[in-house]
């Protein structure tokens, strides 16, 4: 935590003439100006896949949510079918406008049909005629009133409510003033609509979970409150509540500065650091800009959080995840928001990282990614030489507040978890290992499954992909992991010269009789050699047999005492280097694939997972000692 000894967080320490609102009113009273000047200028060409995108919407329909779609969230738990139609439409309307901003150059339709500004019109237009702005499954209407469909009386503001109110802002800069020649009277419905469903949401409550106020703080509060600013800079006319808008913003904002620890990790991993961190870095640059410089966030957590994503790359498109977090980097990713403040801040490694990564990447983000990140991929792009990014020096790297050791030797990379089990999204995962060969995981943690509505649910841990028994972790006596914060792993390190490990205590994970210990081991030598070691000490044993799961991604063979894993069936991963597992011959072993139905965790590994669980034996029950070792092969 970061408070100051009055109590006031990062931002207001930093920042002692917010608490003065005529100071802040006079701060911001030439923001949108600022702003608009920044980006006066489109970039003169577009990536090709963008333009075409966006002529091939012209000859479909618009996508339209209707009633049956929400209804159905609420009938079969399915929040994709709502929820999905609207990113659609909103990635639709980014890609025209994104045209329309750009000109004709890029391939306006004919003139005679209004152009790509008439494509933006009915695209805001549908917008502004949803009942409601929040996902599915956050409205709160069936909780409150039994009713399966929004109350728009009470607009619930949301992660939903506050991507659209941004992006309406954003379309209001660039092409408010082109609008209200061709379609007078849209402008004042989108800033009204902007009014109604966020900022006045905003204002007028503060039971809202995602402020932090509980002390409960998480992804949800930068990303909100970040586009929350965007819409008080871009929309609100009056000055006095602009400023109103924006200070409660800081507030927020410090809440989540001041939870963040020393080491600027998060508990929700590497996918939601963007959505987090990354949001919040976000929000802050914009105030820069806004306040011309006068409100510029030199906080030191800053500084640490930055090297959060470079910490946990494994190579390639692959990074160490946990819990709801998927192990590929999805291209949605604006590798670009770091770069100004790993300048700033001198940290050159995180800085050459963040432009070889954003090199690397799609010449634009996907239109789902919103658009204020499309915007800023092809702005900053051309500017952008490629680079290639500083191998991680061989060694362990600790991420102490998060409990996370990563080890990287001669091109294999591993990890280790601990913390405890009421993280946010956390999937039950307390010592799971993750073993990368040449930047491919091929000892997999699988990540984050398709949303339901019983992803945050009491039924949440009834999902194969949120429980211990299928991560790469231990199961005394057979046991899943308990669920909620008092499960918890301890952890201590040794190194010496010829190796290094990383250990955990993992008794308090699980359900065991007092005085048990569960010690796991994971060691990494400096030719790559990894080895995982599990010991344990149970008073009065087990009543069913201990078992070691790991979970391997790829094509796995089978071998008497041993497998070789390849990444052969991982999407994008062409040939490489294989992974070969060895274990004590007492230990029985048995393969169970996991077919993958699921789109998003299909995406990242392909058809299938192998579950290999390594039985200890009746002799193991009380006490034992089981090692894996692992290493590379051609």
């Amino acid at each position: 935590m970061h408070r100051s000894p009055e109590g006031a967080g990062p931002l207001t320490a930093a920042w002692p003439a917010i608490s003065d609102p005529q100071q802040l009113v006079e701060t911001l009273d030439d923001a949108r100006d600022r702003l608009a000047r920044a980006w006066s200028t489109p970039p003169a060409t577009l990536p090709g896949e963008l333009a075409a995108a966006a002529r091939a919407d012209l000859s479909t329909s618009w996508p339209r949510p209707l009633a049956r779609h929400f209804r159905r969230y609420h009938a079969t738990g399915e929040r994709m079918p709502y929820e999905q139609r609207v990113r659609d439409l909103q990635a639709r309307l980014t890609r025209a406008a994104v045209m329309a901003w750009a000109g004709s150059e890029s391939g306006t339709p004919d003139s005679s049909d209004g152009g790509w500004l008439d494509e933006v019109a009915d695209g805001v237009y549908l917008l502004c005629e949803l009942s409601t702005w929040a996902w599915v499954a956050h409205d709160d209407a069936h909780e409150a009133s039994g009713a399966v469909l929004p109350d728009t009386d009470r607009p619930y503001l949301d992660l939903g409510a506050g991507e659209i109110a941004a992006q309406l802002a954003w379309i209001d800069l660039l092409l408010g003033d082109a609008l209200d020649q061709q379609v007078p009277g849209l402008r004042a419905r989108m800033r009204l609509e902007t009014r109604r469903r966020a900022v006045d949401p905003f204002l007028e409550r503060l039971d809202w979970h995602w402020l932090g106020l509980d002390g409960d703080v998480h992804n949800w509060n930068p990303w909100i409150h970040g586009n929350l600013l965007t819409a008080a800079l871009l929309m609100e006319p009056d000055r006095e509540r602009r400023a109103r808008i924006v200070a409660r913003v800081i507030e927020g904002l410090d809440r989540y500065l001041a939870w963040l620890p020393a080491d600027g990790a998060v508990d929700e991993g590497f996918s939601y650091w963007w959505d987090g961190a990354g949001r919040c870095l976000e929000a802050l640059e914009l105030l820069e800009q806004a306040s011309g410089g006068r409100l510029v966030a030199d906080v030191p957590v800053l500084r640490s959080t930055l090297a959060f994503p470079r910490r946990l790359h494994l190579g390639g498109a692959f990074f160490v995840n946990a819990g709801d977090g998927a192990a590929r980097a999805k291209d949605s990713i604006v590798w670009e928001v770091l770069l100004p403040w790993a300048r700033r801040f001198g940290d050159a490694a995180t800085a050459a990282h963040a432009e070889a990564m954003a090199a690397a990447a799609p010449a634009a983000p996907p239109s789902s990614a919103g658009i204020h990140r499309v915007l800023r991929r092809l702005a900053t792009r051309a500017a952008s030489a490629p680079h290639n990014a500083p191998a991680p020096a061989d060694g362990w790297d600790r991420i102490d507040s998060a409990q996370i050791a990563v080890a990287r030797a001669s091109g294999v990379a591993a990890s280790l978890k601990g913390g405890h089990n009421g993280e946010h999204h956390n999937h039950l995962d307390l010592g799971s290992v993750i073993v990368a060969v040449d930047g491919v995981p091929l000892v997999v943690d699988a990540g984050q499954p398709t949303y339901t509505a019983e992803t945050f649910g009491p039924n949440r841990y009834r999902a194969r992909a949120m429980q211990s028994l299928w991560h790469s972790t231990p199961a005394p006596g057979g046991l899943m992991q308990g669920i909620g914060s008092r499960y918890t792993a301890r952890g201590a390190h040794a190194a010496s010269a010829a190796a290094s490990r990383e250990s955990l205590e993992l008794a308090g994970a699980y359900d065991l009789p007092a005085g048990s210990s569960w010690l796991r081991s994971l060691t990494v030598d400096p030719d790559g050699r990894v080895e995982v070691i599990d010991e344990w000490e149970i008073p009065g044993g087990t009543a069913e047999t201990t078992c070691v799961h790991l979970l391997l991604a790829g094509t796995v063979e089978r071998h008497d005492g041993g497998a070789r894993v390849s990444p052969r069936g991982i999407p994008g991963t062409g040939g490489g280097r294989s992974l070969r597992l060895h274990w004590p011959s007492g230990a029985a072993a048995q393969f169970e694939d996991w077919e993958l139905e699921d789109p998003l965790l299909a995406a990242v590994w392909g058809e299938r997972l192998t579950r290999l669980t390594l039985d200890a034996g009746t002799d193991a029950r009380s006490h034992g000692r089981l090692r894996v070792s692992m290493e590379a092969q051609p």
